[in-house]
């Protein structure tokens, strides 16, 4: 890790811990978590849980993101939920564009741009999902995806000030046990952050791009210790307090 970009680690939670067994999780990790030593932490519950643990981290040094959001203010979008609506439940950022969201839901790097765009408006700091499948990958289309991917949302993000990051998660990665190496995520991190020197090197410089991808304690230490990988997008094991708290000592010792 740079340390003139502060490291973050964040865990989404997806569709797990949406009710009382969230807000145990959160008052687990707001016990045990002591002093994170300029490490941002970031929990992602789900929207049913949303406001319940934000309300149980209240004054911790942990944030709450909430897990997607509707790119429109407000409308007739059941089962929708709007940056405004996120803010009020006590969200401060929220995660876009999750390969889970593009695989499974047909979100596209248009409505990414637009979600993008739409939490930064509404004060909400974004972070930005990229990443390739295997298939691309094997066919050696990696940094095409991946930086087209990042394209879509680079004006948003020159524009926000640095209220951002950007998350590389190999979706071959995820949820597999598998993970990339650290000379992996490197190399494509490395690459993303050439991308954003092209635009603005000040928006190179502040903008902290995370590695997610079956981030673990046994391996959260060599993948953070890349130059360019400014913390991780822990699912799984974000799930487990004490797992998740030691990959944030892990990001204390990079």
């Amino acid at each position: 890790m740079n340390p003139s970009r502060a490291p973050i680690i964040a865990g989404n939670w997806k569709m797990q811990h949406g009710g009382r067994s969230g807000c145990e999780l959160a008052a687990s990790l707001r016990r045990e978590l002591g002093d994170p030593r300029g490490v941002t932490v970031i929990v992602a519950p789900p929207f049913t849980a949303l406001a319940a643990v934000s309300a149980e981290l209240d004054g911790s040094p942990i944030a709450v993101a909430g897990q997607n959001l509707h790119a429109a203010p407000s409308g007739a979008f059941t089962g929708e939920i709007s940056a405004a609506m996120l803010s009020e439940a006590g969200a401060s950022w929220v995660i876009v564009g999750h390969s889970e969201r593009r695989q499974l839901f047909g979100e596209t790097d248009a409505s990414v741009a637009q979600k993008t765009a739409a939490a930064l408006s509404a004060g909400l700091r974004p972070i930005v999902c990229v990443g390739e499948t295997l298939e691309e990958r094997d066919a050696g289309r990696t940094f095409d995806v991946v930086l087209s991917q990042a394209r879509a949302v680079l004006d948003a993000l020159a524009a926000s000030g640095g209220v951002h990051a950007l998350a590389y998660e190999p979706v071959w990665a995820i949820g597999t046990g598998r993970n990339a190496t650290a000379a992996q995520a490197e190399e494509v991190h490395a690459r993303l952050r050439a991308l954003l020197a092209e635009t603005s090197p000040a928006l190179a410089a502040s903008t902290p791009i995370l590695y997610g991808g079956s981030v673990k304690p046994d391996n959260a230490s060599a993948l953070l210790a890349c130059a360019n990988v400014d913390g991780a997008l822990v699912g799984g094991a974000s799930l487990d307090a004490a797992q998740f708290l030691a990959i944030v000592a892990a990001a204390h010792r990079a």
